[in-house]
């Protein structure tokens, strides 16, 4: 699992790529990232794209100053952290929630 930041000079934007290696993500059919930015909703989820090495990866432009809570939905039934995440958040549900700072 890794998380690269990227912040770009013209404007307030923080380019974070997301990426679960095949380790993670055995054989799945879909992995989908879902937190703050697209307020936790299925209907929303960002589609990861799988690589050909097998492993699963987006990036997304994060406001700059912020914090977003996220986890991976792998195969639509289970949770995944990232193992890299800047620090933790216990969630509502009593889970642990990835936090990326940007």
């Amino acid at each position: 699992m890794s998380l690269k930041k990227q912040f770009l000079k013209s404007k307030p934007i923080c380019k974070v790529t997301f990426k679960l290696p095949k380790e993670a993500v055995v054989e799945a059919e879909s992995v989908k990232l879902l937190g703050d930015f697209n307020e936790w909703e299925q209907t929303s989820a960002v589609a990861m794209t799988a690589l050909k090495n097998g492993s699963f990866k987006t990036t997304l432009d994060l406001e700059t100053g912020k914090e977003y809570q996220f986890r991976y939905l792998i195969d639509d039934e289970k949770w995944e952290n990232d193992s890299e995440a800047d620090k933790y958040a216990v969630s509502p549900y009593g889970t642990e929630n990835s936090v990326v700072v940007c």
